[in-house]
């Protein structure tokens, strides 16, 4: 079925390709009566941090006692019933997604908080679902392949705002300007202490005090009204932007600060974001899904910050995708890691060791820790659980692993096959293993 789809789409002119998805989201919404025009629809999106901050507003609702429909990368939920998305699709197909949402409309829920990719927006997989406030959390390179062009990707994602009645912008990102310019009867704009080289304008809500530590930040949000401190659990600058864009939807919804600080600071952490593994090993081992050059970077430099050891980066690239990002990809993980190993992931109908190549190209230009990449500190290895336990056989106490582009995914794509696969589970295994030597 899926070389059907793919033989089709090289043939068949993309204007027709979009019909058919527009055809496909029109029906699925009517053959499940509408049912988001019964809800209050939140929707994330940006390149990263959707999951998390879909995640945290969830979590903030239902503090204030809502009920809540959630539907990200990583899970669903609806009201207290959640399950894991297992479908490697962000926002779901549209005969999935209406049917899930008529299940929540049945169960009672007040609001669906839905990550939104540029995909499904441009394919109509979100066709009449309206949303009353649309969040957008960052524009970084990503899905190129599809989009083109980094402007076409930010117009893809600019569609949802023309339609919210509240638009709450990250104004530290450098697409800011672009979103602020669209007319909405509301618009909210959040930034952190430090954003102000990107800042068109002063925002609306704030993060200021930061002190970040390796386990997580504190903050104070200082809103048009009052302010709060907030204890975050996790760690990262990049979190404290998620976690100010979920304060804003709050904000909007005039939910009380105390609840928001509650409902955050209860949050441990978001499965396969800056996960930990801790079997007792005297070496970190951190788990993300970071798959963009931003969200590297991010990542890595949170982990820098606070390091005492080495830094084990293993990582690959996903396949038939953006093939530019790869060599940035490399680039990063050379400039902030002692050691990289880079490995399968994902590979869908490229060939793996292809891949690997062109992430392995960026790596020697990124090398800035000292030492010339290769030797004990540049490996290849395709199979991902043996570039695993390389890693773990490199580290030492003190040392961090970090292991990203799955997080939280239960499977891995091989060609067009979907194989039981689990970084966290592989981990544990492997960590046990050594614990039994």
């Amino acid at each position: 079925m899926d070389s059907i789809k793919d033989y089709l789409r090289k043939i068949l002119p993309p204007s027709f390709i979009l019909w058919t998805h527009k055809a496909r989201g029109i029906l699925a919404a009517l053959i499940y009566r509408e049912p988001a025009k019964n809800l209050r629809v939140i929707m994330v999106t940006g390149t990263n941090g959707k999951t998390t901050t879909c995640n945290m507003i969830a979590k903030i609702l239902e503090q204030a006692n809502y009920k809540v429909a959630l539907a990200t990368t990583i899970n669903f939920r609806i009201n207290k019933k959640e399950w894991t998305n297992k479908t490697k699709m962000t926002t779901v197909s549209p005969f999935s997604l209406q049917k899930f949402i008529r299940e929540a409309v049945n169960a009672g829920c007040h609001f669906l908080v839905l990550e939104t990719t540029s995909h499904a927006i441009v394919q109509e997989r979100i066709w009449s679902i309206k949303p009353k406030i649309a969040v957008i959390t960052n524009i970084t390179h990503d899905h190129l392949d599809y989009h083109k062009t980094q402007e076409e990707y930010r117009a893809a994602k600019a569609r949802i705002f023309a339609e919210c009645q509240t638009g709450i912008i990250n104004i530290d990102d450098k697409s800011a300007s672009y979103f602020i310019r669209i007319p909405m009867p509301k618009t909210i704009t959040y930034g952190a202490e430090g954003g102000e080289k990107d800042r068109p304008a002063r925002p609306d809500i704030l993060a200021k005090k930061i002190i970040l530590e390796a386990t997580g930040s504190m903050f104070t949000v200082i809103t048009p009204e009052s302010q709060v401190a907030i204890n975050l659990k996790l760690p990262g600058k990049f979190n404290i932007y998620n976690a100010v864009a979920a304060l804003s939807v709050a904000y909007d919804l005039n939910i009380h600060l105390n609840v928001v600080k509650d409902a955050l600071e209860g949050i441990d952490n978001i499965p396969g974001r800056m996960e930990t593994v801790d079997m007792g090993q005297s070496f970190a081992v951190i788990i993300d899904y970071a798959h963009s050059p931003d969200a590297l970077e991010k990542i890595y430099s949170t982990l820098a910050a606070s390091r005492r050891g080495k830094i084990i980066a293993v990582l690959g690239a996903c396949g038939d995708r953006d093939r530019s990002k790869r060599p940035i990809m490399g680039a990063i993980a050379g400039r902030f890691a002692d050691v990289v190993i880079l490995t399968n992931e994902d590979p869908y109908t490229e060939d793996p060791v292809k891949i690997i190549e062109e992430v392995a190209a960026g790596v020697p230009r990124g090398a800035g820790r000292g030492q010339k990449m290769g030797g004990e500190s540049f490996f290849k290895i395709l199979d991902r659980r043996e570039a695993i336990e390389k890693a773990f056989s490199l580290a030492v106490k003190d040392d961090i692993v970090i292991i990203t582009g799955k997080g939280a995914e239960e499977c891995m794509v091989v060609g067009h096959e979907k194989v039981p696969w689990s970084d966290k589970k592989v981990a544990k295994e492997l960590l046990m293993k050594r614990r039994e030597e």
